[in-house]
């Protein structure tokens, strides 16, 4: 069995040997953030006001010519933090974690979509997950410079409704978990 454990802190990939279950939240359409889940320590020497670290996981298996697969979204409590805790920061850093749902979507979308080879298939899911992680840290990159990392309130407002959008875009491929 292949795996891959991605965690994202600043956006920047980790790759991670396990992961605690009690520390992360699975992407819920209901369970919105709050300020307390988040429980790391703030960074001292950070510009940031607030930080939130999501996971990515992804692992696979072939059993009779057929992949079998397993993908994970979480918010990893543990290395998330905020100093100014706010509603609009809160919404914020909702919305990374829903980025990061986007993307486990658009995974499962990708896997669910390819066209087995006996002969490739390591490789292609290996290059499916890497293009979707890069896609996926792009837009978080995006979203936090376009956005003045929140700070700049009618794009932060374009942005969330985007992402709603985005979310509502590959909800037929929710069914991962």
């Amino acid at each position: 069995m292949k795996i891959f454990l991605l965690s994202l802190l600043f956006f920047i990939p980790v790759f991670l040997s396990a992961q605690k279950e009690s520390d992360l939240i699975a992407w819920n359409e209901s369970k919105r953030l709050v300020w307390d889940d988040f429980k790391a320590t703030p960074l001292k020497n950070s510009d940031a006001v607030a930080l939130t670290a999501t996971h990515l996981g992804f692992s696979y298996n072939m059993k009779n010519g057929k992949i079998f697969f397993t993908i994970e979204c979480g918010f990893e409590k543990d290395k998330s933090w905020g100093l100014v805790k706010n509603d609009w920061i809160l919404k914020h850093e909702q919305g990374h974690f829903d980025i990061a749902e986007i993307f486990a979507r658009k995974l499962y979308k990708e896997v669910s979509e390819y066209q087995f080879n006996r002969n490739t298939f390591q490789q292609d899911l290996d290059k499916i997950y890497n293009t979707v992680i890069a896609e996926k840290e792009t837009l978080q990159q995006q979203y936090d410079d376009e956005t003045h990392n929140s700070i700049n309130k009618p794009v932060q407002e374009e942005w969330l409704k985007k992402i709603a959008g985005l979310l509502i875009e590959f909800k037929s491929w929710a069914g991962y978990k």
